[in-house]
């Protein structure tokens, strides 16, 4: 039978500015990836997200991201390694140790923002991604894009790498996501999004914004949490998979 992992960032609350509706979304999506204070949420807030979580049996992971507060994450911090690698370390234990609390744990990383995106091709930030998790827990996987540096540098290092695709994001005809500085960037129609994952899951293909049809292989579909109709869409696309005979389970289950 197919299956399929959904996962959502989740605990990108802070203080008392909320963002994203994340109990709803947690009985939904079979993982989440939760922020550990550098771009969004705070002691408190990753406390609740990680017992909502266990509540519901949904996979833990580590949202790492730049020391990025103002911008939410999304712009690039010029670190040395050395400093990346510390300040992911940082992010990885204080989740883990608060997931033990609240009878879960930490099971893969994936970055977050601007790192995310940096470290699909920066090797030398990649590698120290990839320090920072075999330093913490080499049993960790890590979920990114396919073809990306850091799911090389990896698997060489002998960590698990997982592939997800975006489920509301456009692609470009090379298989990458298209800027959310350009129009179309981003799909809000439930049942086009819902379509569109089918097509992704069944199929291994997604059509890129120009018309093309671009392979794709995934063992995570992300669906944002922090739009307006992120439980809608998570709910559309999860009852379409049903329907389809796809089975939604954390990717770290298997």
């Amino acid at each position: 039978m197919t299956s399929i992992d959904m996962n959502s960032d989740m605990g990108e609350s802070f203080g008392r500015w909320r963002l994203g509706d994340d109990e709803a979304l947690l009985t939904v999506v079979s993982s989440a990836n939760i922020a550990c204070g550098f771009h969004a949420g705070d002691p408190s807030v990753m406390r609740r997200t990680l017992a909502n979580a266990a509540a519901n049996g949904v996979a833990v992971g580590a949202h790492v991201a730049y020391r990025d507060l103002a911008g939410f994450g999304r712009r690039y911090v010029d670190e040395t390694p050395d400093e990346l690698t510390a300040d992911v370390m940082y992010q990885l234990a204080a989740l883990e140790g608060m997931a033990r609390a609240a009878g879960t744990h930490v099971s893969y990383v994936k970055p977050h923002g601007a790192l995310y995106n940096r470290i699909v091709a920066d090797e030398a930030q990649a590698g120290a991604v990839v320090e920072a998790i075999r330093g913490i827990d080499p049993e960790l996987g890590i979920l990114t894009l396919p073809g990306s540096a850091v799911g090389r540098i990896a698997e060489t290092a002998g960590l698990r790498v997982f592939h997800e695709a975006f489920a509301d994001r456009a692609y470009t005809p090379e298989g990458t996501l298209v800027s959310r500085r350009l129009p179309g960037a981003v799909i809000s129609d439930p049942v086009v999004v819902a379509e569109r994952v089918s097509r992704m899951v069944l199929d291994g293909t997604v059509v890129a914004i120009d018309g093309t049809v671009v392979p794709i292989a995934a063992d995570s579909v992300c669906v944002h949490g922090d739009s307006p109709a992120a439980v809608t869409m998570a709910r559309a696309i999860r009852e379409r998979l049903i329907a389809d005979g796809v089975t939604v389970r954390a990717f770290t289950a298997a």
